[in-house]
């Protein structure tokens, strides 16, 4: 078995625990904000809907597509807003790493 003289075992070890010689904190890169997705726009409600006597039938029936749009475009859109949110946890966690980086590299 090969072993270093004692002086090269500890002036090896204490080249990796001088903080001025580890590693440089990295700060971390935020998801681009053309990965956020766009949230779908709600259909306007037409005035007659509130209305007393109601909508006549082909307005009803023309806000009823557009609510079931919505409806299908909201579907879409949140798996593509969760793998979003997903993306900004990573980078609050790694924002979190850096700072305790900087902390430890700024202690004696």
């Amino acid at each position: 078995m090969m072993t270093l003289p004692r002086c090269a075992a500890l002036c090896l070890f204490g080249m990796f625990a001088d903080p001025a010689l580890a590693a440089p904190c990295t700060p971390p890169a935020p998801p681009p904000a053309e990965a956020r997705p766009e949230k779908p726009k709600r259909p306007d409600k037409p005035a007659c809907l509130d209305a007393k006597g109601g909508c006549p039938g082909w307005e009803a029936y023309t806000y009823n597509d557009a609510v079931k749009a919505y409806n299908a475009q909201a579907q879409a859109f949140r798996p593509l807003a969760e793998a979003y949110l997903q993306r900004l946890n990573a980078y609050v966690k790694a924002s979190s790493d850096y700072a305790q980086c900087e902390v430890k590299a700024l202690q004696p």
